[in-house]
């Protein structure tokens, strides 16, 4: 099972590089500009498509194999799934920056092909394995919102082609970014992380009800959310409901770390739960700016949001995270074989620590500046805090690449 994760890593990985190398061109200028652009659409779908989703399905296909003790339903499927996934992708994001209709449709409909083929390969594995935990109960509901951002957006373009319902393109559109932003990346990321923290926390005996009531909020927030949207309702519920999860889910780390037994988990564990309470922070002052203006104009505070939920907590999550699962991937794939056969390097010897923290730092003080030049409205600001970040993004994941050397 190595070749199928490794595929959608690496895929992910070179995608992020096409990503930053791209922002380092314009000296990321597109991103203080509005956001409904065929630049901003080519390169928001890029990061979320060609880089996020990619490695959290390589990451999905990997983590199902660790929590169930079995294989997949279809390994072979996975990589058709790949396939069709990637050249959806590639056309789709040709489409949009060059603004062609019909590259959109049909490459739009062969990516929502592979979303298809990747949810029957998850939903017949988790049937047959009948393990109801937060972990599978997360990644099969991140799968089918995974699914609803597909309908979404497939009949968003439908409706813009054809113009069925002008004044339903806008609701449309929010309930596609909501369902792919916190119901996808949200529940894949806390899906994950219930595994992940115990496991290099090494955990045991922690309590897991506080999961179950994050699951309960997040989905009910997911839900409330994109009705909100159609229905063109407040949008505080659903809100409100999401900061509730988090906090719950900040409040369930807490535990993890109470019942720990190794004081260092890493340096990408440490960072994802800086990357946690900064989330509940900024979700709660959101919340109490949306309930105390509720008349105000929000569009730029949520384009800000946006980027700071993006960037902030999945982005740099994923990038955490990959300090960790890139090392044990090829670890057990290339040194796992040879156990007792010889000296052999641990995992913490193919990454090191520290330099996981400057890269983080690296990343997040960008980030920092950015969003603050995006808040004051600061082009100058925004092209430095962007530059630097698609800069030390680089250098970061080039340490994270340099792995699969060693």
């Amino acid at each position: 099972m190595f070749r199928l994760p490794f595929l959608f890593i690496t895929t992910g990985i070179l995608c992020f590089i096409l990503y930053q190398a791209l922002s380092l061109s314009d000296l990321a200028g597109w991103i203080g500009l509005e956001p409904r652009n065929p630049i901003g659409w080519s390169r928001i779908h890029l990061l979320v498509l060609g880089w996020a989703t990619m490695i959290a399905m390589g990451a999905v296909y990997q983590l199902i194999n660790v929590v169930l003790q079995s294989k997949i339903y279809s390994e072979k499927l996975g990589f058709i799934h790949y396939g069709f996934f990637f050249i959806g992708v590639t056309g789709l994001l040709y489409g949009f920056s060059s603004m062609n209709l019909i590259w959109i449709a049909c490459c739009a409909a062969i990516a929502f092909v592979g979303i298809l083929l990747f949810a029957w390969n998850m939903a017949v594995t988790l049937l047959h394995a009948k393990q109801w935990n937060s972990v599978t109960v997360s990644v099969g509901c991140a799968v089918i919102y995974l699914t609803l951002t597909g309908i979404s957006g497939m009949t968003m373009g439908l409706n813009f082609r054809f113009n069925l319902w002008p004044s339903f393109h806008e609701p449309l559109l929010g309930a596609h970014i909501w369902f792919g932003t916190m119901g996808w990346f949200g529940l894949i990321v806390t899906g994950i992380s219930y595994k992940m923290l115990p496991m290099f926390y090494l955990s045991h005996g922690f309590p897991t009800r506080l999961q179950k009531v994050t699951l309960i909020l997040w989905n009910a927030g997911v839900v409330v959310g994109a009705i909100s949207f159609l229905l063109k309702g407040p949008l505080w519920p659903g809100l409100l409901l999401i900061v509730l999860a988090v906090i719950f889910y900040n409040a369930h780390i807490l535990q993890i770390y109470k019942y720990r037994h190794k004081p260092n988990p890493g340096a990408g564990i440490v960072w994802s739960i800086w990357a946690t309470r900064a989330l509940g922070v900024i979700g709660f002052l959101a919340l109490l700016r949306l309930l105390l203006f509720p008349d105000a104009d929000h569009a730029h505070e949520i384009v800000v949001l946006g980027w700071a939920y993006l960037w902030g907590w999945v982005a740099l999550t994923i990038l955490a995270y990959m300090s960790k699962i890139v090392p044990f991937l090829w670890w057990t794939h290339k040194y796992g074989p040879r156990i007792g056969k010889g000296r052999i390097p641990t995992m913490s010897d193919l990454i090191q620590d520290r330099y996981v923290h400057i890269g983080l730092g690296s990343i997040s003080l960008s980030l920092l500046v950015m969003l603050v030049g995006l808040s004051l409205d600061l082009h100058w600001l925004v092209a430095t805090g962007g530059t630097a970040l698609a800069l030390s993004s680089l250098a970061y994941i080039s340490l994270i690449a340099l792995v699969f050397t060693k």
